[in-house]
């Protein structure tokens, strides 16, 4: 099956629609790093609504714990800077989505260290400098689950 992991993510509600969606989807949600919130905060409870029973959650110090723990992984990154579309990559089983916080997205030593694996959403209009968090998983996780099939 696939994972969702969020770096540093800062917005409550953006966090609880990613939980919400990963319980529906029967994805794992990592969570790495500091958040910018509590994991009992309110906003996030309420924007998982009451699915959080649902949710196959893991926390993680940093990166380097969340390699260690999907050893078997592909680590798939998700940036406006990247080059590549989301729709011309080849998704597996197990591959791991990772996002960056919402402000300011995945470090540029990151990216660049794994740019082969680096993947955008188109967005036309170059007025607008990201999507929401949470839609930009909903987007991607779509994506792979549509090309590796969708559990049952």
């Amino acid at each position: 099956m696939l994972h969702v992991a969020l770096f540093e993510p800062e917005i409550p509600p953006n966090t609880g629609n990613i939980a919400r969606l990963c319980a529906a989807t029967f994805v794992e949600l990592h969570i790495v790093g500091v958040t910018g919130f509590r994991m009992d905060d309110r906003t996030l409870r309420r924007a998982g609504l009451d699915y959080w029973q649902y949710v196959k959650l893991h926390r993680h110090v940093d990166l380097e714990e969340l390699y260690s723990f999907l050893p078997n992984s592909r680590f798939l990154y998700f940036s406006t800077k990247a080059e590549r579309l989301y729709t011309d990559f080849e998704y597996q089983p197990n591959d791991c989505l990772v996002f960056g916080p919402e402000t300011r997205g995945l470090p540029e030593s990151l990216l660049r260290a794994n740019w082969e694996r680096c993947l955008k959403i188109p967005m036309p209009n170059k007025n607008v400098r990201s999507l929401n968090l949470a839609t930009s998983v909903g987007i991607a996780l779509y994506e792979a689950l549509r090309q590796i099939g969708f559990p049952k």
